[in-house]
């Protein structure tokens, strides 16, 4: 098979593995990971080899820069201790009790061990958001597990470039040790400084590519010129590339951008960040048929007793120091008397959010070729993916269930309430117009505010809808007849029909304005 037959073999796939998750209720990065495992044992199946160094940049930078480009700036802020410890601290504990573990029960050296606990410390931006991204749980607890996997990446791959600097230790271990923390020292305010140099450049390139299908494309440029920029300076790219889409995201001519270009820019970036999530989960699961293949009976059942306690490790660590902080945390507010901003329950749902996912077999597959016990190394990180991404990416929204953290009818609530504030600041500035333009735009808000709760002898939202998607379907109808008839050109008919989209967007109900895979 060519590369082209190979690609389309795989995207044949996923669309039926997608669907398939779709009708049973799964998250499809488990069953993404699952499949990619069984497919690599089929014979004949293609094997597409990843390099490492374009891997890491190609999956994770446009999911970052998705990410943080929504991520509430103010909500990280009022909940910064609790990002620290899970995206600084229990990063930190995790890869030395990881470090620990394989120095003491397989004897390997230091450093390859530190490598080893960096690769599997930290929980993946894109497995949380894909498992997620159906269910509404409280929104402090979604803030912190998405900001988390924003930042926790940036110390996981600062340790492992550290870990890597140790392997080599050219000028001796005094030297190799006041590099490292020289490159700790620089790497995080640097990538922030150039994070924030590069958001502010595209501020000033911002004009002159606006409202263009150019300006979508420089969009993912510069998401992988930041990335290998920073990392051609040794700085963090994941700081750097957290920076730079957050200054992007409160910069005042996008907020106000043309709609037309923005509504067509987010559907690009999620058509484009699913595609790579999807690729990134199968293509992650088919690399065990290489990583067995290396090993003999003996040093494989090793290998799997090794990845099995490491498994345990890294599930039982994060459940130890989600809880521990949230108990501490809790009798901290009591004290003060104030109320505990998070339950049990929540910490129980954060502590059993820790799925792995791309960026931990990334960084292990760049791993050198010379590492000692690479392939047991590569063996337990491809355990913790699978199996966090399966046992714990399928159990989630049981669990949240469970626990009655299932907010979707609160959030529903609070949307509605907000939109009526909303309707009632459009009323009122429209209250100064008595024209018969302004009286109808008034008629919509009104209907819009009130529409949610009907009364008798009212006319209601939904009847509003009802009627106006009666109209757009004849429309639609006569639309067709036109062109059967050759009575327009074919880019009239698709001007006319995208008038006619927008028309019945608004009309639609949320839930069938939405597209998504599960």
């Amino acid at each position: 098979m060519t590369f082209f037959d190979s690609l389309l073999v795989l995207l044949f796939a996923a669309v039926v593995l997608l669907q398939v998750a779709r009708r049973l209720g799964l998250p499809y990065p488990a069953m993404l990971a699952a499949a990619g495992v069984a497919m690599a044992f089929i014979p004949g199946v293609p094997n597409i080899p990843l390099a490492p160094e374009t891997a890491l940049a190609l999956f994770i930078a446009p999911v970052i820069v998705d990410a943080a480009y929504d991520f509430p700036l103010g909500a990280a802020r009022r909940l910064v201790t609790p990002l620290l410890v899970f995206a600084v601290l229990a990063v930190l504990v995790t890869a030395a009790a990881v470090a620990a573990i394989a120095h003491l029960w397989l004897g390997i050296p230091v450093a390859a061990a530190l490598a080893l606990g960096a690769i599997v410390a930290p929980p993946d931006a894109g497995a949380a958001t894909a498992v997620l991204n159906n269910t509404t749980i409280p929104p402090s607890t979604e803030t912190v597990l998405k900001g988390e996997s924003l930042f926790n990446d940036a110390t996981a791959l600062l340790l492992y470039s550290t870990a890597l600097a140790l392997l080599s230790p050219a000028g001796g271990p005094s030297r190799i040790t006041v590099g490292a923390g020289l490159h700790l020292a620089l790497a995080v305010p640097g990538a922030v400084a150039l994070g924030w140099g590069f958001a502010l450049l595209q501020r000033r390139i911002n004009p002159f590519v606006q409202d263009t299908l150019g300006g979508n494309l420089l969009q993912f440029c510069e998401a992988y010129l930041v990335w290998i920029l920073a990392e051609h300076l040794q700085l963090s790219p994941v700081l750097c590339l957290v920076t730079f889409a957050m200054t992007l995201a409160r910069t005042p001519e996008l907020i106000h951008r043309n709609t037309r270009m923005r509504v067509q820019s987010f559907a690009v970036w999620s058509a484009v960040v699913f595609a790579l999530n999807v690729f990134a989960f199968l293509l992650m699961g088919m690399q065990v048929r290489s990583i067995i293949g290396r090993m003999d009976r003996a040093r494989l059942y090793q290998s799997m007793q090794f990845a099995a306690l490491i498994v345990a490790a890294v599930i039982v660590l994060r459940f130890v120091i989600v809880i521990t902080f949230n108990r501490l945390n809790a009798w901290r507010r009591r004290r003060l008397g104030k109320e505990p901003r998070a339950s049990l329950r929540q910490a129980i749902l954060v502590g059993w959010c820790g799925m792995r996912g791309f960026v931990t077999m990334a960084t292990a597959l760049a791993l050198p070729a010379d590492l000692p016990r690479r392939d047991t190394i590569l063996l337990a990180a491809f355990g913790v993916v699978i199996v966090t991404l399966v046992v714990q990416g399928m159990t989630l929204n049981p669990l949240i269930r469970l626990l009655d953290l299932d907010h979707t009818d609160s959030a529903l609530e609070e949307m509605k309430t907000v939109r009526r504030q909303l309707c009632t600041v459009g009323l009122a500035t429209l209250q100064q117009h008595d024209d018969p333009e302004a009286e109808s735009l008034r008629t919509f808000y009104q209907l819009q505010r009130t529409g949610e709760i009907p009364t008798v002898g009212q006319p209601t939202l939904e009847r509003y809808r009802r009627y106006g998607l009666i109209a757009i379907r004849a429309e639609r109808k006569a639309l067709e007849k036109f062109r059967e008839d050759a009575e327009l050109s074919p880019d009239l008919y698709l001007k006319l029909q995208e008038e006619l989209d927008w028309r019945e967007l608004t009309l639609l109900p949320e839930h069938e304005r939405v597209i998504e895979e599960n």
